[in-house]
């Protein structure tokens, strides 16, 4: 890690419930001379912890200047996967505390900490580039939460100057995946015998860069509001993972046969359904838009 960064980490659980916390602010500290505050892991924290987390970082700091949440993404809870009707409530609660209440509260205090300043970015790391994302309903509402609150709170701080954006990895390398296809960092490749997709799989890092990327650029609030993808930014910033490779899960023709056909034929339905919806929607947001006062010019949020 280059000095002049400030990482303020905070990773209160176990390990494999962090999406590489330590790995993104390698990263973004790196490249960025700013006040950093990671937040790792499912927290245990009351709203009073919060604000004596965010006191102490003023204090020492006089400012905050990015905040990246990945909260929750390992958790073992979010992985139990199963249908709506197959599905286990016992953790429910503990899952929406750890992935939503807590990104909320992060986020709450983040912004607070920004808006003086008229400057900051709040980022929180999500999974998949549309709708989807989770293998049961719990995970699957805790995923849509961490595309859509984004969204609105970009809407109520761009008057504040506060950028904030929802990011996904691509088929990432954490360390339950690793588990999974029983190899390490070292031979991650050997796993793509049984899955050739993995081939194209991405480490922490990459998406950590992918943060660096738009925390140091000046025009990030143009993306404010948008829900971004690692191989998207690395195509338009040039940054590639620690290997020299640049993984682009976008652009990589993904080998279904590997997987169970019941899930090829929910993909196809799911997307089919969410290609309606966003349609329906975007035509309804479009009339809504037309009755608000102000013109059609009036400065927005670069759209991709």
């Amino acid at each position: 890690m280059e000095s002049g960064g400030t990482p303020q980490i905070r990773n209160s659980g176990d390990s494999d419930r962090c999406l590489g916390a330590s790995d993104i602010f390698e990263a973004v500290v790196g490249a960025n001379r700013d006040s950093v505050l990671a937040t790792g892991s499912a927290p245990r924290q009351t709203d009073r912890k919060f604000v004596a987390l965010f006191r102490r970082i003023a204090r020492a700091h006089k400012r905050l200047d990015i905040v990246v949440d990945s909260v929750a993404g390992e958790d073992p809870l979010m992985k139990r996967y199963g249908y709506l009707w197959q599905v286990d409530l016992t953790t429910a609660d503990a899952i929406f505390r750890q992935a939503i209440t807590s990104r909320i509260m992060t986020a709450k205090h983040a912004a607070m900490a920004m808006m003086p300043a008229k400057r900051g970015l709040i980022v929180d790391v999500t999974e998949n580039d549309m709708l989807g994302g989770g293998g049961n309903p719990m995970a699957q509402a805790a995923k849509l939460a961490q595309k859509a609150l984004p969204l609105l709170w970009a809407a109520e701080l761009a008057p504040h100057g506060v950028a904030v954006i929802a990011i996904t990895p691509g088929f990432l390398r954490s360390e339950s995946v690793l588990q999974h296809f029983g190899v390490t960092e070292d031979n991650w490749r050997e796993a793509g015998r049984k899955d050739s997709n993995f081939l194209q799989s991405e480490s922490p890092l990459f998406v950590g860069r992918a943060v660096a990327a738009l925390a140091g650029d000046p025009k990030v609030t143009d993306r404010t509001g948008m829900l971004v993808s690692s191989w998207e930014l690395a195509r338009d910033y040039g940054f590639t993972d620690y290997d020299g490779r640049r993984p682009d899960w976008g652009g990589h023709k993904i080998d279904f046969s590997v997987l169970p056909q019941a899930w090829v034929d929910l993909f196809r339905t799911s997307t089919d359904l969410e290609l309606r919806w966003l349609t329906t929607l975007a035509a309804r947001t479009k009339k809504f838009r037309a009755k608000i006062p102000g013109g059609a010019g009036s400065r927005g949020p670069r759209t991709r």
